[in-house]
């Protein structure tokens, strides 16, 4: 598969160091260009360019450690904030506005009354994204080291 321009949403969850990691290791092959960004949700109530600075200051620690986790990997990524309604069509209206020919999404094992569920944002990337999805869905076991 060619990889030129890689999407990484990220969500400060343990998956996301993981779904950087294959981000990079994907892009490596052929020198792509891996953006890693990272959903602010503003309620309806608020402004959409209103700066809630904790919501701003927890956003960008989550970006700095995902150019941190790609340094290790050996990679140069680029970072980018966005307050948005909802995580799934920014995701994909950024997807569109930067051209990006995949996107990986990092899943985080999580239950709703008893079941396993992907949640909201998931569903709506992989129906309306322009380009290919990858899933990384974490590990249910503990790690067996």
């Amino acid at each position: 598969m060619d990889y030129q321009n890689i999407l990484v949403p990220v969500s400060g969850k343990t998956v996301d160091t993981e779904t950087i990691r294959l981000a990079c290791g994907l892009a490596k092959k052929q020198k792509a260009r891996v953006m890693v960004v990272y959903v602010i949700p503003m309620k309806r109530s608020v402004p959409l360019d209103a700066e809630i600075e904790p919501d701003i200051q927890g956003a960008e620690a989550i970006l700095d450690h995902a150019e941190e986790i790609a340094e290790d990997e050996g990679y140069m990524i680029s970072t980018d904030l966005i307050q948005a309604r909802e995580k799934g069509p920014a995701i994909v209206d950024e997807a569109i506005e930067q051209g990006v020919d995949t996107i990986i999404l990092g899943v985080n094992y999580q239950r709703r009354f008893g079941q396993f569920t992907i949640g909201e944002t998931v569903p709506f990337v992989l129906k309306n994204a322009p380009c290919r999805v990858l899933l990384y869905h974490e590990s249910t076991e503990p790690d067996k080291a």
